[in-house]
């Protein structure tokens, strides 16, 4: 199993040697139009079924609502009124570890650089937040970590895939999830259908039914050095793709860059290498907290207490065979007193 906590390596940890340079997205939520382009690539690429019929789902223009084992790449949809967007102003503003951008062109012998205006732009009446989600490909996967049968596996680009093949379906690896992206494929709609909605001929067969299924970070693509469908897509360039070192940084920029203008709202989501998961290979840039956008404010794996939880059966074993070894030597003392 490995490392269960803290910063690692992954495909270290799972003993690729050698191994490739760990690869993740870097989700810039602010520059996000809701255009759903990767959810479109993700599925065509992958040949994923729809999920269900195409009706309305009351929330704003979100078709898909979640992550699923059909959708591996979700795009929501969140309104947001003045009011919200002030909290979320104040809100940023106090995680002080994110710090404020530098002063560029201060090195010696430079011209010193205008100080940057920081006061915050105009708060817009309204606003809609936009933010494409996909499997965190974290660095320790609790899906990973307790999957029974090996289906779960950690490629030497340090992501996590599902073997279809190898999978039984039992469903460990959708509680071990902490963001709730693991699914069964359980249904799906692969037909046409009418624009009334009624499906045209006989239904097909959906691929994998019963199977846990999930984002692999396109790892056919991966190894032939090509970028993944939904980044190479993206018209904004609002999912960037490389190594995750490089994604982290420019994550950084980024937020100092939102900072400078004034969006004291932005902040990183999955870049702490220290948090409950080791860090995420998917890295968020958010304009609200993490809750707003259906993500756990602090992730833990499952297995992160494994360690103490060792250590404490450790203690309470040794107590049961100090306290039965007293036991026996004392009724054997007993004994002896009586003859």
């Amino acid at each position: 199993m490995g490392q269960l906590t803290g910063p690692s390596d992954p495909s270290a940890d799972a003993h690729w040697h050698p191994h490739e340079d760990r690869r993740g997205f870097f989700t810039d939520t602010s520059i996000c139009i809701g255009c759903k382009a990767c959810e479109v690539a993700c599925k065509e690429w992958n040949h994923n079924p729809r999920d269900g019929d195409l009706e309305f789902t009351g929330m704003s223009y979100d078709n898909s609502v979640s992550l699923g084992a059909s959708t591996w790449r979700h795009v929501a949809f969140i309104e947001q009124d003045a009011d919200r967007i002030e909290q979320a102003r104040t809100s940023g503003a106090e995680l002080v570890s994110l710090g404020m951008p530098q002063i560029r062109g201060a090195e010696a012998g430079a011209p010193v650089a205008e100080p940057a205006d920081l006061t915050p732009p105009d708060t817009p009446e309204f606003r809609w937040l936009m933010s494409s989600d996909v499997c965190k490909h974290c660095t320790h996967a609790g899906c990973l970590d307790v999957c029974p049968t090996g289906a779960m596996m950690r490629t030497e680009f340090g992501t996590v895939v599902v073997q279809a093949d190898v999978c039984n379906g039992c469903g460990t690896c959708v509680a071990g999830c902490p963001f709730g992206v693991v699914e069964r494929r359980s249904d799906g709609t692969v037909a046409p259908t009418t624009r009334e909605g009624e499906r045209k001929g006989e239904q097909p067969e959906v691929p994998n039914r019963g199977i846990a299924q999930k984002c692999t970070l396109c790892y056919d693509r991966l190894r032939d050095d090509q970028t993944p469908a939904c980044a190479q897509t993206c018209p904004t360039t609002s999912i960037s793709f490389g190594t995750r070192e490089d994604m982290v940084e420019k994550a950084h920029e980024r937020v100092a860059q939102l900072h400078a203008e004034g969006m004291t709202e932005a902040r990183l989501y999955g870049a702490n290498p220290n948090d409950g998961v080791g860090g995420t290979g998917s890295v968020f840039l958010l304009l609200d907290e993490p809750e707003v956008y259906g993500l756990p404010p602090d992730p833990r794996v499952c297995t992160a207490d494994l360690p103490s939880m060792y250590r404490r059966a450790g203690v309470a074993v040794a107590g049961m065979v100090a306290a039965a070894a007293v036991s026996f030597l004392g009724s054997r003392t007993g004994r002896g007193g009586r003859r």
